[in-house]
């Protein structure tokens, strides 16, 4: 995403979801997409809601994309969320939150948390079980799922399961993704704040189980490794796992990179394992 620094932001926006489809490559098919519009603390937010089959009351996924809250789309990230929905048997919502630096933060975590909570409390309209509910997102949405998940906890809304890929846990001194933390945070203030840098929040006690992937030639893997010492201090069940050839964005990047596919495939398995092979 390096080469997106340079470009106005509507224009890396529109570059960014123009190369997806070359990048993921074919597409898994789904039963069902729903677009809707969902209440959300200033307005609507758009989600797309991915359904695997017919069957009713299935587990189920918030997603949130990654683009360093800047770009990054429904449109963005549609191979990843057909594909866990296929392979990993739930429902998935993907959310379309605000972007940076239009909505500096915390509106992208309002809006994550919001749609976390909308689709909780309507389970049943969706076609889901709010008893098997995760959430998960790469890179910034990895970052967003991850504070949802400390929300979680302190709002005792229950979550099987948080999945972290490549995520960004501290903004403090991140000298990689700092042109994006810029145009995400405010101030220096803003950094140190656990809703912006989870790794700096005093307690992970209680948390949901992780699961944390990370790329070998990705600087934030060293983020990734403290989070999960953390959260084992803390005990709380954290699996990581690292492909040691692989770069920041590779997630959504199966259809050119030999390997990304695998780190789908771990998600979709761990999702299954979570709650349970269907009948």
């Amino acid at each position: 995403m390096s080469g997106l620094t340079s470009l106005p932001v509507y224009v890396a926006r529109e570059v960014n979801d123009g190369e997806a489809g070359a990048m993921f490559g074919p597409v898994e098919p789904v039963a069902e997409i729903d677009g809707r519009g969902i209440p959300g603390p200033t307005g609507e937010i758009r989600v797309r809601i991915y359904r695997p089959d017919s069957n009713a009351d299935l587990p189920m996924l918030v997603y949130f994309h990654g683009g360093g809250w800047v770009v990054g789309s429904l449109d963005s990230h549609d191979g990843v969320a057909r594909f866990l929905a296929t392979h990993g048997r739930c429902l998935v919502v993907s959310v379309d939150y605000r972007l940076a630096p239009e909505n500096k933060f915390p509106a992208a975590l309002e809006d994550a948390w919001a749609a976390t909570r909308w689709v909780h409390e309507h389970a049943d309209e969706i076609g889901g079980d709010a008893g098997r509910l995760t959430v998960g997102g790469d890179s910034s949405g990895g970052n967003l799922a991850a504070v949802v998940a400390l929300r979680a906890r302190d709002g005792a809304l229950p979550l099987a399961l948080q999945v972290l890929v490549y995520p960004v846990l501290d903004c403090v001194g991140a000298q990689d993704v700092s042109y994006w933390v810029s145009q995400y945070l405010s101030t220096d203030a803003d950094a140190m704040s656990p809703e912006a840098s989870p790794l700096r929040a005093a307690d992970l006690h209680a948390v949901a189980p992780a699961l944390v992937l990370s790329c070998g030639l990705d600087p934030l893997m060293e983020q990734g490794n403290a989070y999960v010492r953390r959260l084992g201090e803390a005990g709380v069940p954290a699996r990581h796992i690292c492909y040691p050839d692989l770069i920041h964005g590779a997630y959504r990047m199966p259809g050119v990179l030999p390997g990304a596919r695998r780190m789908l495939e771990d998600t979709a398995s761990a999702l299954v394992n979570t709650f349970g092979r269907p009948s």
